[in-house]
């Protein structure tokens, strides 16, 4: 198993009707070294009578590890729901049962740099030892680059780093070439799909998100390129996600979807990142 970039499927790719078993199972005999876990799906995997034990136990029968974990929300938001209290603290443990060291972390709400930024700096004392990693999406409060890296910035905490998804990159109209070196040491993981030359419309575009990506490197949007920026810029992503949320796909069941998404990432990644390829793998 690839220790220090694992290809993980995140846990939309293969969506939230199978039972924690088959997920690992398709995973491990895809190719992937890791499956990403949100919240909802780790309650999923409780809620079918497994315990933290059983869910190791399955995860070591497959040689497979969980190597993502998502996914906070709402923390901005005054006064925050016990939902989303409990999902956090669900978040927490379940970095401590992996062994997964970073959370990745939304906004949907869009308020000012500097609310953001204090309410992020609240957030982060109560992950402690635990990395918030903030995703910008386009349709979110964290629209792009630019916005959350001045949040975080204006919030200067030292386990603040950011999770970079080529869709959503894309999706903003940012160009290959604006992540700067400074950037790039603050960003701890990346997500990898592909999308239509053509958006959705802007009023439902995170439709588009949740229901038709495309596997990386089989649309028009140059999944390679956005591995050659993140390389180029240094980053040491301690996580690769495959993050491909697709409706069309699903209807051809999770063996499909994962052996289709993890062929398609071996391909971009030999174009575009070849040495990750060739690291060591140990059990």
């Amino acid at each position: 198993m690839t220790k220090t970039h694992p290809i993980t499927v995140s846990s939309w790719t293969l969506g939230d009707k199978c039972s924690f078993e088959d997920r690992c199972k398709a995973a491990s005999e895809a190719g992937y070294d890791g499956i990403g876990l949100r919240a909802e799906t780790y309650v999923d995997a409780l809620n079918e009578g497994l315990t933290d034990q059983d869910i190791l136990d399955i995860l070591a029968k497959y040689n497979i590890r969980c190597t993502e974990v998502e996914y906070i929300v709402q923390w901005c938001e005054e006064p925050r729901t016990y939902e989303q209290k409990y999902k956090e603290q669900m978040c927490f443990h379940m970095c401590e049962l992996f062994g997964v060291k970073h959370i990745n972390t939304g906004l949907m709400e869009d308020y000012p740099i500097d609310y953001t930024a204090k309410k992020l700096q609240e957030l982060a004392a109560r992950a402690g030892k635990w990395i918030i990693a903030l995703e910008p999406m386009p349709y979110s409060g964290l629209p792009n680059l630019d916005k959350t890296w001045k949040i975080m910035q204006k919030a200067n905490c030292d386990n603040v780093y950011m999770l970079l998804d080529m869709w959503h990159w894309v999706r903003a109209d940012q160009p290959y070439d604006i992540l700067t070196k400074e950037q790039a040491k603050r960003v701890i993981s990346i997500q990898l799909d592909d999308a239509y030359t053509r958006p959705y419309a802007k009023s439902i575009l995170r439709d588009e998100s949740m229901h038709d990506r495309l596997a990386p490197g089989t649309g028009d949007l140059d999944t390679a390129g956005f591995v050659k920026m993140i390389k180029d810029a240094g980053v040491d992503p301690k996580v690769i996600g495959v993050e491909v949320i697709s409706d069309a796909y699903m209807a051809k069941g999770i063996d499909y979807v994962a052996d289709y998404t993890y062929k398609n990432t071996v391909k971009v990644m030999e174009e575009a990142w070849p040495e990750i390829l060739k690291e060591t793998v140990t059990a």
